[in-house]
């Protein structure tokens, strides 16, 4: 019996098919993945986001799988070539690949050796040759398909060798679209291939970064998802030249013969070279490039991986909250622009200051345009830019006479900063306003809310992958998305506050609803509360249903819309408060009204512990952030350039991006340097993201410096500490 979808899921998964059931039909009513994970815990068993987004994947791929069993169906009956083996099979194969191969040898081509020499008739000869009797001699047996002198050029066999070789055309392609002899030969390059590099001739200088694969070998199954791409961007930029061959190209030929080769006989060694000539000519070639798109495939998930989970701690950053900003985006030549943003991230007042111009008047000059703009302001932090001038920006802000000891000066990344000052999103925030000035107000906001502020910028912008340009556009955007849905959904977010991207991103909204939220409050004034967003245009009960948890009111005529309850459990809650005698604000104030509630009484067909469970958890800490709390974070004093470092310092970093080699960590020098997966601890390491996450603080040791290529190597190994 064939099994269905949701059993197929489930066993892959190790969940309930009824799980799956669930998920799948949530899915079909427009539900997103945080509404089902958080809000239907019943339904699904309490399945978090992580399976119910494998499950909706696996579903999009048996469907896709279902799509193309389907197309060759159809085309088979078309063509009447479908018979009831030929049905089985096709039903019964399981992944796209057994699919393919069942279809291989009927599949629509374009005209081949085998098929013109079918089509002059010696089809009867190759299966002749491939009964392989002992008595029959392969030259006699191909006389008999000589044609005459005067036959059409294209039937045309002018003698026995040419039918002897047409024959074994049709016997090569044969073995080359063996179902069986693809899926064994498959097996072993998985297990025994070998992908090998080579430098193109006269590329040596040119593709000098290839410098280390222009001799290279090594275990295809066995090599990280990094170097895969690296090869084959190599490739891709004509320096290197690559190959995908078993080790033993012998263990190939030998298996396609055992399958095929049954004596010694004449016939029998024409059929040994017709497998030969089918494995070097057809088979390995197309072998070789699935099994390329394969290791592709796996390294572009691996990458993709690394880059979501790098997004997903830069995302969740500590946010400082609302504060008045002074931001800075510095530089040399053209100065440092200079930004003051109130608590709500509103722009008060811009300036350009010359600190680093060389003279001792524009310094002067700079800093008494900075400590104006401070105080007629009331900044209560500096954010600055940790780009070029970064560090001689913070340490003039640091020196200046007159800086308040109470306002700190907090370096932060402006990775994809200038992608956002040159974006629509910042020209319809800031129309007349300079793009560097918008890059100084990005800076400033990211600092109070990281996640309010990188939704705006295309997560492909913001820096922390690994080959992102190189792996599957599609599948990254997808993943991504998924990731910034997730994290904005996981914090909730004030729909009184919120940007029209942020609000984009929450659960049943996207652009147009976002855009209606937006225009609906500047025309209104705030919400007052949750009820009164089903009066937005074209915000109907199912975007609803699927926004209001995940959107926040905090001042609000109800304090339940403050938190993440949902308003089809107010009535829940309201039951509660009135067993306990009080009102639903008191529940939420007092502990100890909260402990004497009995929670089984209100489960229901409907509603269960999980559920129930979650509610009370909110009402003890309605809205919480999820986010960890923020910490001042200062570099090392007198550390500015490449040209300060020497071998064996210890100094403060914060991870910059984590990759499936190690991780790399900003020490303030304008430059990141790399601390190799074998210098991240102490013990064995074996994925980095288990040891080091982005935007974690850590103490490192300088091991070397390359000024010339500009390579920090650095280690955060304890055995490395200078004595």
């Amino acid at each position: 019996m064939t099994m269905t979808h949701e059993q197929r899921i489930a066993d892959e998964l190790r969940i309930r098919p009824e799980q799956v059931a669930a998920v799948a039909r949530l899915l079909a009513e427009d539900a997103t993945v945080p509404f089902i994970a958080r809000y239907r815990k019943e339904a699904t068993g309490s399945l978090d986001e992580v399976a119910v987004t494998s499950v909706r994947d696996r579903l999009d791929a048996l469907r896709e799988l279902d799509k193309r069993r389907e197309a060759m169906l159809g085309s088979l009956e078309e063509r009447r070539l479908l018979t009831d083996a030929l049905r089985a099979a096709l039903t019964a194969a399981e992944t796209m690949t057994a699919l393919e191969d069942c279809y291989l040898p009927y599949r629509p081509k374009r005209r081949t050796r085998a098929s013109m020499a079918g089509e002059r008739g010696l089809a009867p000869l190759a299966e002749l040759l491939l009964r392989q009797d002992r008595g029959v001699l392969p030259e006699q047996a191909a006389a008999a398909y000589v044609t005459p002198p005067d036959t059409e050029a294209a039937r045309a066999v002018p003698d026995t060798a040419a039918a002897l070789a047409g024959a074994g055309d049709i016997l090569a392609e044969r073995v080359a679209e063996d179902a069986t002899a693809r899926k064994r030969l498959r097996s072993l390059l998985a297990r025994d291939g070998v992908l090998s590099a080579a430098v193109v001739k006269g590329k040596e200088e040119e593709g000098a970064k290839f410098r280390d694969y222009f001799a290279w070998e090594e275990p295809a199954a066995k090599a990280p998802s990094h170097r895969i791409l690296a090869l084959f961007r190599g490739e891709a930029e004509g320096v290197l030249r690559l190959r995908l061959r078993p080790r033993r190209e012998e263990d190939a030929l030998r298996l396609l013969r055992r399958m095929f080769v049954l004596n010694d006989s004449p016939c029998g060694r024409k059929v040994q070279a017709a497998v030969d000539d089918g494995y070097r000519r057809l088979l390995a070639p197309a072998l070789e490039t699935e099994l390329r798109a394969t290791l592709k495939t796996r390294a572009d998930a691996e990458a993709i991986r690394v880059f979501a989970d790098n997004l997903r701690t830069l995302l969740l950053a500590p946010p400082l909250g609302a504060r008045r900003v002074l931001a800075v985006d510095p530089g040399f030549r053209t100065g440092c622009k200079i930004v003051c943003l109130s608590r709500e991230g509103a722009l008060l007042e811009y300036a350009t200051v010359n600190p680093h111009a060389g003279s001792a008047a524009a310094r002067a000059e700079a800093g008494e345009t900075v400590l104006r703009l401070l105080q007629a302001h009331g900044a209560e932090v500096a954010a600055v830019g940790n780009g070029t001038a970064g560090r001689e920006t913070e340490q003039f802000l640091r020196e200046l006479p007159g800086w308040p000891a109470e306002v700190p000066v907090v370096p932060v990344s402006e990775s994809g900063a200038s992608v956002y000052s040159a974006s629509e999103t910042a020209r319809a925030e800031f129309p007349d306003l300079d793009l560097t000035y918008r890059g100084a107000i990005s800076i400033g906001r990211r600092l109070m809310d990281p996640l309010a502020e990188l939704v705006k910028i295309d997560p492909k912008a913001i820096g922390v992958g690994q080959y992102q340009h190189d792996v599957n556009q599609a599948a990254l955007k997808r993943c991504l998305d998924d990731v910034v849905i997730s994290c904005v959904n996981a914090v909730g977010v004030e729909v009184n506050t919120a940007s029209e991207q942020l609000l984009t991103y929450v659960s049943g909204l996207g652009p147009t609803l976002a855009k209606n939220i937006v225009a609906w409050r500047y025309k209104n004034g705030p919400f007052s509360s949750r009820k009164e967003l089903l009066d937005v245009p074209r915000l109907g009960p199912k975007a609803f249903e699927q926004a209001a948890g995940f959107l926040r009111i905090r001042e609000g005529t109800n304090p339940l819309d403050a938190g993440a309850v949902h308003p089809e459990s107010y009535p829940l809650v309201e039951a509660m408060a009135r067993d306990c005698g009080a009102a639903v604000a008191d529940l939420m104030a007092r502990p100890e009204l909260r402990r004497s509630i009995d929670l089984r009484r209100y489960v229901s067909g409907a509603v269960g512990l999980p559920t129930l469970t979650d509610i009370l958890a909110e009402l003890e800490k309605p809205g919480r952030d999820p986010r960890p709390a923020f910490k001042l974070f200062s570099f090392a004093e007198g550390v500015h350039g490449l040209e300060d470092l020497r071998p064996g310092m210890r100094l403060p970093g914060i991870v910059t991006n984590v990759t499936a080699f190690g991780a790399f960590v900003d020490i303030g020098v304008h430059q990141d340097g790399l601390v190799h997966i074998s210098r991240l601890a102490d013990r064995f390491v074996k994925n980095p993201a288990e040891v080091v996450s982005v935007h974690q603080e850590v103490t490192v040791t300088v091991l070397d410096v390359d000024a010339r290529r500009r390579r920090i190597a650095l280690s955060m190994k304890s055995g490395d500490v200078p004595q």
